[in-house]
């Protein structure tokens, strides 16, 4: 049996970064280190007073100490690690890709007013969710020892758990809305005949490569094209997940 450090040296580079900060937040609030107000989102200080951080910091903030702060860190946890070491194995810089791709879309969404939240990173962590659940829709899940059901069911299970325990609603649907467009524009669009429009920036993968973040990715060998040239297979490989 590893010992937790081992574990948590295994644990891949974006998952464990994400998750060690979510931790390092809510102790150093809890210590009376950190006070919340200087790291809510709050865009009229981001852009009247250009406290551009908050974009940034608001994400990392779970909530105090609590059953509700335990169970998002094991999300990060078991459904991050799983998709990293998973479907996005060799792929780190389409991983972060993917969570830079969510950070953004909820600031969006966050932007109207109805669906304004002060802290991102509940709804970060369901997006995670949601996409784990489409890449591992037949996975059998048991929640609380109560009832047993598919993954692909189980963020509007989470969610509703979650209003009926008096959590707000907003964070959580923010982060399946934003889980479905990513893995619309990245799997179900290209299944359906499209193009894939969410590629991995350039910019990103010069970032993993440069920090050597991660394992490198597997080179494809060169093959023929059409015109008697080489040229190497780029892009994602998709499956139909229902």
């Amino acid at each position: 049996m590893s010992s937790p450090a081992e574990y948590y040296n295994s644990l891949p580079p974006i998952s464990k970064v994400y998750g060690t900060l979510c931790l390092l937040a809510t102790t150093a609030f809890q210590l009376g280190l950190l006070n919340p107000n200087f790291i809510v989102l709050h865009f009229g200080l981001v852009f009247k007073r250009f406290q551009v951080w908050r974009l940034f910091t608001n994400f990392f903030f779970l909530g105090k100490f609590s059953i509700n702060f335990g169970i998002r860190l094991l999300m990060i946890a078991r459904y991050g690690v799983q998709l990293e070491n998973g479907p996005f194995q060799r792929r780190t810089a389409d991983f972060l890709w993917m969570m830079i791709f969510g950070a953004l879309t909820l600031l969006v969404l966050s932007a109207i007013p109805i669906f304004y939240s002060s802290f991102l990173g509940i709804s970060l962590v369901f997006m995670l969710l949601y996409v784990w659940s489409r890449e591992f829709p037949t996975a059998q899940i048991n929640i609380y020892g109560l009832v047993t059901l598919k993954a692909f069911y189980l963020p509007w299970a989470m969610l509703a758990l979650d209003v009926i325990f008096g959590s707000p609603l907003v964070p959580d649907l923010l982060g399946i809305l934003a889980g479905h467009l990513y893995y619309f524009l990245t799997v179900l669009h290209p299944l359906a005949g499209g193009k894939n429009i969410l590629k991995t920036p350039f910019w990103v993968q010069r970032l993993v490569s440069r920090w050597r973040i991660g394992a490198p990715p597997i080179q494809r060998a060169a093959v023929p094209d059409d015109r008697g040239t080489s040229g190497a297979f780029r892009g994602r490989s998709y499956r139909l997940n229902g």
